[in-house]
């Protein structure tokens, strides 16, 4: 009886983050591609890649946050739908075929079983290249092609602007891989502390939000507890 009173602050404040990760990313969008004149503000137009590649990790964060049940606890349904809202906006990718291959990367992390694994490679680029190729397929080639064909005709000569949305998706996917998969999984002298087969990196919370939204700087608490959204990760351990 008391655990429900307990969450719903919790799903609250996951909503409300959620919704100005969206809300942001849709407004810096729209700015971006429709209205800045990239050619005389170069340092404004560096400025909004840079806003829209952290913001579509937090796109990614949302979805994944759902994936667990996180983002709206007792509520399949909401999760599914902001999850895929954010996949969307992402990069089109499928929620299924997500929520399928994250839950076996929890099941089996750091194993051959594992889809974000990479197969054993400690070479961060072969190990992105699979990784590419384990998300990346025909329906995100068309979504964002598709997108891409569509800006153009209606932006007319303006369509080098739609690389505001192609090359933050693009970035966004680096960032998240090097802080959210290699730092965590891949296998050093170090070891790791337990059968997840993860490790946080240990940076403190500023930079842990900067980079991956928590999912670098604490991810083997993501591993202990996966039901805990995003922005209570550094809690058991300041608690600590």
């Amino acid at each position: 009886m008391t655990e429900g009173p307990r969450r719903r602050p919790h799903s609250l404040v996951s909503g409300l983050l959620a919704g100005s990760v969206v809300l942001c990313w849709l407004t810096l969008h729209v700015a971006a591609v429709w209205h800045l004149d990239a050619a005389a503000r170069p340092g404004l137009a560096l400025a909004a890649l840079l806003g829209l590649t952290w913001l579509s990790v937090g796109l990614f964060i949302i979805a994944h946050d759902a994936m667990h049940g996180s983002l709206a606890p007792g509520r399949p349904g909401l999760n599914a739908a902001a999850g895929r809202l954010a996949l969307t906006l992402y990069a089109g990718f499928s929620w299924r075929k997500l929520v399928v291959k994250h839950m076996a990367h929890h099941r089996h992390a750091g194993t051959e079983r594992d889809p974000d694994f990479g197969h054993g490679r400690r070479g961060p680029v072969a190990w992105y290249a699979d990784f590419v190729r384990t998300y990346f397929g025909w329906r995100e080639f068309f979504v964002l092609g598709g997108a891409t064909i569509l800006y153009a005709l209606l932006l007319g000569p303006r369509w080098p602007y739609v690389g505001f949305w192609v090359a933050p998706s693009l970035l966004a996917s680096i960032q998240l891989f090097v802080f959210g998969t290699f730092l965590p999984h891949r296998r050093g002298d170090d070891g790791f502390p337990d059968r997840h087969n993860a490790r946080s990196t240990r940076m403190g919370a500023p930079l842990s939000l900067l980079t991956c939204f928590h999912f670098g700087g604490y991810h083997h608490e993501h591993h202990l507890d996966p039901s805990v959204p995003w922005w209570r990760l550094p809690a058991p351990r300041a608690r600590a």
